[in-house]
């Protein structure tokens, strides 16, 4: 993950970010039109418990940062590719769009090119997301806004069919939020693709994440009010995300190593199954501690902090190839030493930490168990906890299972359907 990843396998270098101009299908010649930001600003001053704000198709340019903090308002436009807020000359405002409401909706409209993040919701409940593009149209750039949709502190969360391209964090991030589903998106370009951070309770299915630097990321963070637990990440498709790291030095996701599918970090009951994840250069599956990443140093963590990954079920997934390229000589070195110089390193990496503390019998818990049960797929334990000394398979030792996790209940998503439906990438 960060810097103990380096120390772990090796300095991971940064591939160049690649140069790519309206990859998401979105973006439009038209002239924008100058003149309704002062109707909309109006209306979402105006507006009242209830009430339907109407965006007709166009291109508008939006100058300032946009805001909403009266609950059940429902925002629609025409479609994420026919009503779109252009904050490309936005001057004032830390967000495209900035919600502190609950009862929500968004949907059928773009965000492009704001001076920060995309759309932000902070502290609300019952918030819908449908249809809404963010994108930075210029392609992927450390000077992008961090997150394209970014609800945090939020409870029952409903992510569905949007888009999100070239945060240069991440394209959908979910934080410290309780009760989620997160389905039928597609993220591209981004430094993170999806990112579930100190939440609970989630269900993140039937998206495509590609062309990211790293595909899905299921993080617990220190020093924050809420501790993740219980997330889902089955039926996505999560292949090809190697694009190289233009996140902002010193961010969290700065140090991803390009080439990575699925990434667990310092989170508990983790369940990864039933995904198609492949052609990620250095890993489709990374677990990893708190001790392996570059932030570990900065700052104090709080006594609750739990740093290991704890309860982890990696099962039935369909991986293709990866691990041919990773990211960094270390690990390329790595690679040809225990594979051979047309190998490749495993469809799981892992960094090796256990809680000795909680050992029962003088073994782990079965409960707290990191169980790979994936079929032929092997484990690379990183050996971290002895200064990386002797990094080895370990697929037999982690041959485990677990108990399913529960499906998440959000009353506007219904139940999980029977028939995925994967959106489908847009080439440049």
């Amino acid at each position: 993950m960060g810097q103990g990843w380096r120390r772990a396998l090796g300095a991971l270098t940064i591939v160049g970010a690649l140069a790519l101009a309206g990859c998401g299908g979105g973006g439009s010649a038209a002239k924008p039109n100058t003149t309704y930001q002062e109707t909309l600003i109006q209306q979402l001053i105006d507006a009242k418990s209830g009430d339907v704000i109407t965006i007709p198709a166009g291109v508008y340019a939006i100058d300032r940062g946009l805001s909403l903090d009266i609950d059940g308002v429902t925002i629609r436009g025409a479609g994420m590719d026919k009503t779109i807020l252009s904050f490309k000359g936005q001057t004032a405002g830390a967000e495209g769009l900035l919600v502190n409401a609950s009862n929500f909706t968004i949907e059928d409209l773009a965000i492009e090119d704001a001076r920060g993040d995309g759309l932000k919701v902070n502290e609300g409940e019952n918030i819908i997301i449908r249809r809404v593009r963010a994108e930075w149209t210029g392609g992927p750039k450390t000077s992008n806004g961090a997150y394209g949709l970014y609800p945090v502190q939020v409870r029952n969360l409903l992510i569905e069919d949007s888009v999100a391209i070239g945060a240069s964090d991440a394209g959908i991030y979910v934080g410290q939020s309780n009760n989620v589903v997160v389905r039928r998106n597609r993220a591209e370009f981004n430094v993170a693709g999806i990112e579930i951070e100190n939440t609970q309770n989630a269900d993140v299915y039937d998206n495509l994440a590609t062309n990211n630097t790293g595909g899905i990321l299921v993080f617990n963070m220190p020093n924050l009010k809420v501790s993740g637990f219980a997330t889902r990440v089955f039926r996505n498709r999560v292949e090809g995300n190697n694009t190289g790291n233009f996140g902002r030095k010193g961010s969290a996701v700065a140090s991803v190593p390009a080439g990575t599918g699925v990434i667990i970090n310092a989170n508990d009951q983790v369940e990864i199954f039933d995904n198609d994840i492949g052609g990620n250069n250095t890993a489709n599956v990374i677990i990893s501690s708190y001790f392996s990443t570059g932030y570990m140093n900065n700052e104090g963590v709080a006594p609750n902090f739990d740093p290991w990954p704890e309860s982890i079920f990696v099962h039935d997934n369909r991986f293709a190839p990866g691990g041919a390229k990773p990211d960094g000589l270390d690990l390329q070195a790595l690679r040809v030493a225990m594979f051979g110089v047309t190998g490749r390193l495993p469809d799981v990496l892992w960094d090796g930490y256990v809680d000795v503390k909680k050992f029962k019998g003088g073994k782990i818990d079965p409960a707290l168990a990191i169980c790979v049960d994936n079929g032929a797929a092997q484990t690379l334990n990183a050996d971290g906890p002895h200064g990386n000394k002797s990094p080895a398979l370990a697929g037999e030792a982690l041959r485990c299972r677990l108990s399913p996790l529960p499906a998440i209940s959000v009353a506007a998503a219904g139940p999980v359907p029977a028939e995925r439906k994967v959106p489908a990438p847009v080439k440049p």
